[in-house]
């Protein structure tokens, strides 16, 4: 990624892009918009296919020898896709669900993959004009004025409440098996990767993913939530690894800000 421009400048670009798909999605959202259902059940909007036009034409020019994978153009084949490396891996809306219901949970996800895991995420949020974003040895960090960058970082205590995270749109049972060890427990609902937002911040503490997702649900948000010093495993205790066979879609996975919190939940969850 050196050779392609100084990071610093990267992350600059990356904020405007962001900003410019988050403002052609406002416009939509300021509407009375319709939606339609694509072949995976999920809906779609103008706004999801307005953001990823701009982002994908403003990234190639940014980076015109690296490829792009979004949401929106993920037809692409794995025998094509599987000799990428880097590439940018992008969901222009996500939060697609939270945006129809007008709650204002909703993102830009922007990854840039290198060796099947993320190496930088931003993650921006159109309705409070808030950026998230998080960068391989240089850490995480949240951006309300773009002047003025905060380091972020994963809590360094255990909360009481424990403060688990969960799905606002989408089915995602916690085990009883580990819900029944906490006597004092904290569940927040939240949609799109705002929750992993929450986690890199330390505003939460775990975020347990018992149901599917997809690859470009996650990228960014793994890499905010890592380089602010958290964890995201698969409840195998593995890593996620990308771009590595034809399905997008993700094992179960835990997000959390230290290993003692994940290997609770594993402990729990096998009981």
């Amino acid at each position: 990624m050196d050779d392609i421009q100084t990071k610093s400048d990267l992350i600059v670009e990356l904020i405007a892009i962001s900003k410019e798909a988050g403002k052609a999605i406002l416009e939509v959202y300021d509407t009375n918009f319709d939606y339609k259902i694509k072949k995976d059940s999920s809906p779609l909007t103008k706004a999801d296919t307005l953001s990823h036009n701009i982002i994908s034409e403003r990234l190639k020019v940014l980076t015109p020898e690296i490829p792009i994978l979004s949401e929106e153009n993920s037809e692409i084949s794995f025998n094509v896709r599987s000799q990428w490396n880097p590439y940018w891996l992008v969901d222009p809306l996500d939060g697609t669900k939270e945006f129809i219901k007008q709650n204002g949970e909703f993102t830009v996800n922007i990854a840039l993959i290198e060796n099947n895991m993320p190496i930088l995420g931003m993650i921006y949020i159109p309705v409070s004009d808030e950026i998230y974003w998080g960068l391989e040895k240089h850490g995480s960090y949240y951006q309300k004025n773009i002047n003025e960058k905060k380091r972020i970082h994963v809590s360094e205590i255990t909360h009481k409440p424990l403060r688990i995270i969960t799905s606002r749109s989408h089915e995602n049972k916690l085990p009883h098996s580990f819900l029944s060890q906490i006597n004092d427990l904290e569940i927040i609902n939240k949609g799109s990767s705002l929750k992993f937002c929450l986690i890199a911040s330390g505003e939460a503490d775990i975020y347990p993913r018992l149901g599917p997702t997809s690859e470009w649900d996650t990228a960014a948000g793994e890499a905010i939530v890592k380089f602010a010093g958290g964890k995201v495993v698969t409840i195998s205790g593995e890593s996620i690894l990308y771009n590595k066979k034809d399905s997008f879609i993700n094992p179960n996975f835990i997000v959390a800000s230290n290993n003692k919190i994940i290997t609770d939940f594993l402990t729990n969850l096998s009981n």
